[in-house]
Order: C-alpha cells, then sequence, then structure tokens
C-alpha cells in the first residue's frame, strides 16, 4: 500500500527506524560526492603547505596529518630522495622504529613489489602490498622478515615534472582493513603537491651559508651484510648533523643506502646502474656529499666516504629544484653577464624571440618577475661560487684520495 504523504519535488519517503512512521527525506545522499570533497580539500591543503617555505620535516609531519584525514593508517616513515640518483638523504618516522640497513637492502637490493623507486619510474606513484601480492602478503620479502609484525603496506612515491623527491610508507597493524583502491587512488593523486613540498624545500636548503667550516673527510666501514664495522671521528661528527630519526651510523638511512648501492652493483629493473652517492642537507644548513665504493679482498665489504659536498655538486642540484633545462640555465648565466636579449640569441645560435620564451619560462619557474630579480634570486647566491668552482676543481676529487687510502 502506498503512503499517503505526497511526495514533493526532490523528496521521497524515508521510515524512521523507532516507529516505522514515514517523513520527508531530502535529496540522497551521496558518500561518494563527500568524500570526493574531502580528498579536494587536503589536496588542497598540501599544496598550500608546499608553497609556506617549510623544511622537509616539518612538511613531512604536516602532510601526513593531512594524509591521514583521509587515508587511515597506524604508522608512517618519510624520506627524501637525492633527485640525481634516487638514493634516500634522511628519515622522519611516527609509531615505529627502522632499521637503515633493513630499509635499504629491501630498497635498492633484493627483489620486492611496490619499491619506491619502480612507482616513481613507472607512473603509478602508489600502491599497497595487499594489491602487488593479490591478498597473499607473504609474497613480499620485506613483509616475511617483518614476522608478521605489521599488516597491509601503502606506499607513495612524490614526483613533480618528471623528477622523483621523496617518498613515504604507511603501515595498518595486523587486523586493520587493507588499504582500499580507492585509498592509493588518493594517495597518488596527492603525489605531486607533496613532490612539491619536497622540492621546495631543497630551494629553502640551498641558501647561501658562511663557507668557513670544517672540511674534514669522515669514513664508515661496513661488513657485506652493512653491518657497520667502525667510524671514523670526523664521520661520527657528520652523521649526527644529518636530519634523520633515529639517527647514528646503524640506523642511518643516507650511510645505508649508499653501501647498499655499492653491493647493488649493475642495477636493477626499478633502477637501472646509478652512483652511489648522494646529497644530504644536515641540520646546521650544510650540504653532504657521500659516496660509496666496495673494498679489495672479494668479501663483499664496503666503504662510505662523507665529505662536505664541493659546489659544483650542489648546482645540479639548484637546476633540478628550479627545473630548469641546459638551455634556460644557459639564458640564465648570460642575464648575469648583462647580455641583451639580441646579444644572447647571437651567443646561443637562436632567434631573440626564442630567447625570450625562455625567459618567460625561467620566470615562471623561479618565481623572478625581471631580469634583475632572477640574477639577484638564483644566479648571484647560488651559481657565481659554484660554477666558479667547477670550472677550477682539480681532475681528482679529495673523495676519490680518501677511497685510495681505505683501500690500502
Amino acid at each position: 500500500m502506498r503512503s499517503a504523504i505526497p511526495e514533493a519535488r526532490g523528496m521521497r519517503p524515508r521510515a524512521s527506524q523507532e516507529s516505522g512512521v514515514f517523513a520527508l527525506a531530502g535529496p540522497k545522499y551521496d558518500p561518494g560526492a563527500m568524500r570526493r570533497d574531502v580528498v579536494r580539500r587536503t589536496r588542497a591543503e598540501i599544496a598550500e603547505l608546499a608553497e609556506t617555505g617549510l623544511d622537509w620535516v616539518t612538511f613531512a609531519a604536516k602532510a601526513s596529518a593531512a594524509v591521514h584525514r583521509v587515508i587511515p593508517f597506524d604508522r608512517t616513515c618519510w624520506h627524501p630522495v637525492d633527485p640525481g640518483t634516487v638514493l634516500f638523504t634522511g628519515g622522519w618516522v611516527e609509531n615505529m622504529t627502522c632499521s637503515g640497513a633493513w630499509l635499504a637492502h629491501h630498497e635498492y637490493v633484493v627483489e620486492d613489489v611496490n619499491k619506491w623507486a619502480f612507482l616513481a619510474r613507472s607512473g603509478y606513484r602508489a600502491g599497497s602490498l595487499s594489491g602487488a601480492t593479490h591478498g597473499n602478503l607473504s609474497l613480499s620479502a620485506r613483509y616475511r622478515s617483518s614476522g608478521g609484525t605489521v599488516g597491509d603496506e601503502l606506499r607513495g612515491s612524490f614526483v613533480v615534472a618528471g623528477t622523483y623527491w621523496g617518498a613515504a610508507g604507511f603501515l595498518r597493524d595486523p587486523g586493520q582493513p587493507w588499504f582500499a583502491n580507492e585509498e592509493v587512488l588518493v594517495l597518488a593523486s596527492l603525489s605531486t603537491p607533496l613532490a612539491e613540498g619536497f622540492r621546495r624545500a631543497f630551494l629553502l636548503s640551498l641558501a647561501p651559508v658562511d663557507e668557513a667550516f670544517d672540511d674534514a673527510l669522515g669514513l664508515v666501514l661496513l661488513d657485506e651484510r652493512g653491518e657497520v664495522e667502525s667510524v671514523s671521528s670526523a664521520a661520527e661528527r657528520w652523521i649526527e648533523e644529518l636530519v634523520e630519526d633515529p639517527g647514528g651510523a646503524a640506523n642511518s638511512r643516507v650511510i645505508q643506502a649508499v653501501a647498499a648501492r655499492v653491493r647493488q652493483a649493475g642495477g636493477s629493473l626499478e633502477v637501472p646502474e646509478l652512483p652511489a652517492r648522494a646529497r644530504a642537507f644536515t641540520r646546521s644548513g650544510r650540504w653532504l656529499l657521500l659516496h660509496g665504493t666496495r673494498l679489495s679482498g672479494g668479501d663483499g665489504r664496503t666503504a662510505v666516504i662523507i665529505q662536505p659536498a664541493p659546489s659544483h655538486e650542489i648546482a645540479s642540484l639548484i637546476i633540478q629544484a628550479y627545473g630548469l633545462s641546459d638551455r634556460e640555465r644557459q639564458v640564465t648565466e648570460l642575464c648575469a653577464q648583462g647580455l641583451s636579449t639580441k646579444e644572447m640569441a647571437v651567443a646561443l645560435h637562436v632567434s631573440p624571440y626564442t630567447v625570450q620564451d625562455h625567459l618567460k619560462v625561467i620566470f615562471e619557474k623561479t618565481g623572478a618577475r625581471s631580469r634583475a630579480e632572477l640574477v639577484g634570486k638564483i644566479f648571484l647566491d647560488h651559481y657565481v661560487p659554484r660554477f666558479r668552482e667547477i670550472r677550477n676543481r682539480p681532475p681528482r676529487s679529495l673523495a676519490s684520495e680518501t677511497i685510495d687510502t681505505a683501500r690500502a
């Protein structure tokens, strides 16, 4: 029997659970629409955080809280990445501990699903362990090594303009629901604004600093399993400066990532052969260069040399952080020399219109509004001292000399 209550336009009968009496209801509730709105707000929040000039640790902590509101998780870890070698350069964790040796071994040495570098290169940007193993988590080497102390895992790699800047992992405890495909897609949709936050943190840390500082080289020796055998006093000082939680040589993600890359010689499907080197930002505002090498003897021992990063090593980071192409870098250098558009066109063998197009793109990427601001903001602060060192640097670096000493 039909209800005697007339149905108004856009309204429908709704039964009361308590009395069974029908009442007028509003438009049909759409949980999907509300979910999409929450995701849009989260994306906007993270994009705003990325523009506020935060250091990467603060950005990661705030972004983690934002992600948690749309993707519940119990534990998390975040890592900045050297965009040139895709090695970790730091670590921040919440509600978990993670050995640097374990993390590096499972990311850079053994075969496994959903490696961060694979997610970055493949274009997926995010993936769940349950999805990659079709529900059989024990197919994952890192899950087996955890001994069942964690449940499902969701990983995200943060990429903007084709450059991989950071990564994060989110874990749920055993017994908790697995990550849904919708949650994987949400994290993938957040990849660009999260990458932008890490990229801008690199720019913040590239600010000029006083050049008068300790330039002692440090040495860390590791066995074939990545266990630290010995650490020089200079290395201990530099490791304390690394932005990592927890810290120390044994837990250092940077040290272990470089050493793992040495043991992984030959590359892998996820990461072709890349140098065993990473540039890491320190708590005091310095940049360090860490370089790994295999020691002679055939026993699998490795050495990681730590030194203040030479200026030419940071110059390429500047280019990547601003997203400048080689041609755009050349135009920027010519701007600093005071050349006119026509003179730059002659020097580059292009038309003046092409130079203007390059300048427009450079202004958009750097936020400069004029040539004078471009020179003051970028070139004088970064390029002059760094590219001067490129022209004058000796053929052999201090790192090479230290490697030879370690081998001896």
